[in-house]
């Protein structure tokens, strides 16, 4: 089951830019699809757990982590940004090169990808969205499932995403897209529904 849809005409980020700010979409191929509702708080736990591990570990570097919503402009070629067909707004990603951060967000593919599943989101994340950024050339997405504590990594090998690597949220995963990161799922999972907390 997808996301709606806005309509079925296709669209720019010039429309994209003159829609009310009340509802969020992303745009994909020029199809709109809606977002899904506000986050739970699981999912802002796990999101925002990630989000300060790996701002911790990059202070030091030209990458930057940034943070859902933020407008993600991939453009096919070097067509002006009201021209661009596909935006999205991933959950958390990592740009290292600056040039493609500007005021509006990130112009072409990040470093890497997280996106947090929900139920509402997740098959758009795992097969639209996974082919999206393959297309683009974002070097690794991960998929984390707060439910089943999981998390799928996929990685770019001759512009194709080869076989996902699945692993439980424990001990450490390192992004190989981004040196000198670690994430630990303990500080992730701790504040989960079913945690122990003692």
């Amino acid at each position: 089951m997808g996301l709606p849809r806005r309509d079925l005409q296709h669209h720019t980020y010039g429309d994209y830019l003159a829609w009310p700010e009340d509802v969020r979409y992303e745009l994909i191929d020029g199809f709109t699809y809606a977002m899904s509702p506000a986050p739970t708080v699981s999912h802002q736990e796990v999101t925002g757990a990630i989000y300060r591990q790996i701002d911790e570990q990059l202070a030091d570097t030209p990458c930057r982590v940034l943070i859902s919503p933020l407008d993600v402009r991939l453009p096919r070629g070097d067509e002006a940004d009201e021209a661009v067909d596909t935006v999205v707004q991933p959950d958390l990603l990592v740009v290292c090169d600056p040039t493609r951060i500007d005021e509006r967000g990130v112009r072409g593919a990040p470093d890497w990808v997280i996106e947090v599943l929900s139920p509402a989101t997740a098959a758009h994340d795992q097969v639209t969205k996974r082919e999206l950024y393959e297309r683009a050339g974002v070097r690794e997405y991960w998929l984390v499932h707060p439910t089943d504590r999981i998390v799928i990594v996929y990685r770019l090998e001759n512009r194709r995403y080869g076989r996902p690597d699945v692993a439980e949220l424990t001990g450490e995963t390192v992004p190989e897209a981004v040196p000198g990161v670690v994430i630990g799922w303990e500080r992730v999972t701790r504040r989960l529904p079913g945690a122990d907390s003692s």
